[in-house]
């Protein structure tokens, strides 16, 4: 039994136990604000050196193939909308009633002139699989404890980010920050997550700060006002007529 003891002992503190709990908080992480399926309302504020403006946002998702995001206000912009459907993105227009097919080329550059970019918004990449996960740190920081994990992408994956690190709480496994990195290594920007609180049974951070490294005095934040999980969505209502039409 003594030996048995051990055995189980040294596989808990293996690397390969190490690193399939990072998978699995990463993972978790990743899902939290999304679950099996979703339907949401949030705002967006996006400040930059020149203007300032806020939308009105209605948000629906389905696993990670599935998401569309459509603007309500203000009204100049109400209509307009992204719909992710498998591997193929779309944005529709309403002031000229078109609907353009993303490309990938596309998925790095700003959604609506925010800080987040398309592949944020309808999360193209999934994080366990595109990425490989390690603990960077685990202890106490700030009188929390916390994990930092580092996630470096896969030789295959195509994905715009070179690095990406995480912070997560312990104690009830919420973020706390990610940032991102190019392929240089060079620090782009910033998510900060804040005002923690239950919304659809679970506990989420609420809002969601981004801040661009070489812009420290601009930010988008996204600050979730309703959000439902299981809310028995299927493929069939993430289609191009729904994009267009918007009814619910």
């Amino acid at each position: 039994m003594r030996h048995l003891c051990i055995a189980v002992l040294l596989a808990l503190a293996s690397p390969l136990h190490a690193q399939r709990t990072a998978r699995e908080i990463v993972d978790h992480v990743d899902r939290l604000l999304r679950g099996n399926s979703s339907r949401g309302e949030i705002t967006m504020e996006v400040v930059t050196a020149h203007w300032q403006r806020s939308m009105t946002l209605a948000v629906w998702s389905l696993g990670t193939e599935y998401a569309l995001i459509r603007i309500d206000a203000p009204p100049k912009d109400a209509g307009t909308a992204t719909l992710k459907s498998g591997t193929e993105i779309w944005n529709y227009l309403p002031r000229v009633d078109r609907v353009i097919k993303l490309p990938s080329s596309l998925m790095g550059q700003a959604w609506m002139g925010s800080h987040f970019t398309n592949d944020d918004l309808v999360k193209e990449s999934r994080i366990i699989e595109d990425y490989e996960i390690a603990i960077g740190f685990d202890g106490m920081r700030d009188g929390v404890r916390v994990w930092e994990f580092v996630l470096t992408p896969k030789p295959e994956a195509a994905v715009i980010w070179g690095r990406i690190t995480e912070e997560v709480r312990q104690d009830d496994m919420m973020p706390t920050w990610a940032r991102y990195y190019d392929e240089r290594g060079d620090l782009v920007r910033e998510i900060t997550f804040s005002e923690y609180q239950r919304m659809g049974g679970r506990l989420v951070p609420a809002v969601m700060t981004v801040v661009p490294t070489d812009k420290p005095n601009e930010r988008t934040v996204i600050r979730y006002v309703r959000l439902a999980f299981d809310v028995g969505l299927e493929p069939s209502f993430f289609s191009l007529r729904r994009l267009r039409s918007g009814a619910e």
